[in-house]
């Protein structure tokens, strides 16, 4: 990747944290065709913090628990379905940190993707 364009920069809602993970992850990345392919992965499974706040304002008031199935934290998403959302408290909560919902998965998806990257640069070597 060229070094003076970063490619991190147009995805949507990433924060300065979010870009400095992803540059220490692709660091150790051999070649530009493994950080190419660490992006394609990262870019398709990443939740844009915007969305997040649309799905936990949608999981306070019409389904409780969506964010936390969307992030994948099924056994939360349905401890949330069936108390309302831990009586509308922790949808709130989720309301309120919905960027470090996104971070915390996007941080998750970033070593799956750094693992897929480089078992695909192994496997063409």
């Amino acid at each position: 990747m060229d070094p003076f364009q970063n490619p991190y920069m147009s995805l949507p809602g990433i924060s300065p944290e979010e870009i400095g993970f992803l540059q220490q992850a692709t660091a150790t990345l051999k070649d530009e065709n493994q950080q190419k392919y660490f992006y394609m992965v990262y870019a398709n499974k990443r939740k844009n913090p915007q969305d997040m706040l649309i799905f936990c304002l949608i999981g306070t008031f019409l389904v409780p628990g969506l964010q936390r199935f969307i992030v994948g934290q099924i056994g939360m998403g349905i401890l949330y379905l069936f108390t309302g959302g831990l009586c509308l408290i922790g949808s709130i909560i989720d309301l309120v940190n919905h960027r470090s919902l996104a971070l915390e998965y996007n941080k998750k998806v970033a070593y799956e993707s750094y693992q897929i990257a480089q078992m695909g640069g192994q496997a063409q070597a």
